[in-house]
């Protein structure tokens, strides 16, 4: 009987046979469709080719939403109103302060969470492999020791709450949307990607119920890892947001 070791990933295995073949499951092409990867059940990848795809187009739609945002914002700036008092046109932009401390506060927040959604990605796909190895399909809990996904959504739910928290202090500060053009696009802007937000935790909610829903494993991966893409698109978009606020006010 001889040993051979062999490098699977970052796991390293070992193959035992006695007549020339091996007792490990047929390695795939690692990206493409069909089956492939260990604890990659056939079909695994087209399935997640098509939910990638279909969180890419929404969120082409979103990128352009905000691209129309950003040209109103620029545009507002340099616009001059009828002032019926002088009688003459006028600039009334008038850049509004800004609650930079819980901004940056959020900011941190929302990067933390995004970093421990790629946690819960890596996790549930290293337990996928384990499952393959095996070739024992029980014990489908991923992540036993950290509950990433739960974090997840501590932190993005803590971003939006630190939000309505901003948006009082502005109240506070006598700065309500109707207040000035700024005030206006403070509100416009982090409002459309605090909704855009939240259906990114209704999305991790869904996700991080799928064991308690007996999803099979793959089902899980697809919902963790097309949450993700999306998830990271908004801490991304967020980054962009606060940079224009807060050098181009």
């Amino acid at each position: 009987m001889a040993t051979v070791n062999s490098i699977y990933g970052d796991k390293q295995v070992a193959r035992v046979g006695g007549n020339g073949t091996d007792n490990l499951p047929p390695r795939g092409d690692g990206g493409s469709g069909g089956g492939g990867a260990m604890g990659d059940s056939p079909g695994y990848h087209e399935r997640l080719r098509r939910y990638r795809m279909g969180v890419g187009i929404g969120l082409v739609s979103v990128v352009m939403i905000f691209v129309s945002l950003t040209s109103a914002y620029i545009v507002r700036q340099g616009l001059a109103v009828w002032d019926d008092r002088s009688a003459v046109y006028a600039n009334d932009w008038s850049p509004a302060p800004l609650p930079n401390a819980l901004l940056l506060i959020n900011t941190f927040l929302l990067l933390a969470s995004s970093a421990t959604l790629e946690m819960a990605r890596r996790s549930i796909n290293r337990h996928a492999i384990t499952v393959g190895l095996s070739r024992v399909r029980v014990a489908e809990d991923p992540e036993r020791s950290t509950p990433w996904l739960g974090i997840t959504l501590v932190l993005g739910t803590a971003f939006v709450l630190g939000q309505f928290a901003a948006w009082r202090e502005m109240q506070r500060l006598g700065l309500f949307i109707a207040t000035n053009p700024s005030s206006s696009f403070f509100y416009v802007l982090t409002g459309t990607h605090a909704v855009h937000l939240m259906g990114g935790l209704l999305a991790l909610f869904y996700a991080a119920l799928t064991p308690l829903l007996h999803k099979p494993l793959d089902s899980r991966r697809i919902a963790v890892d097309v949450t993700g893409w999306y998830w990271h698109a908004m801490a991304a978009l967020w980054l962009y947001i606060f940079a224009l606020l807060h050098f181009m006010k």
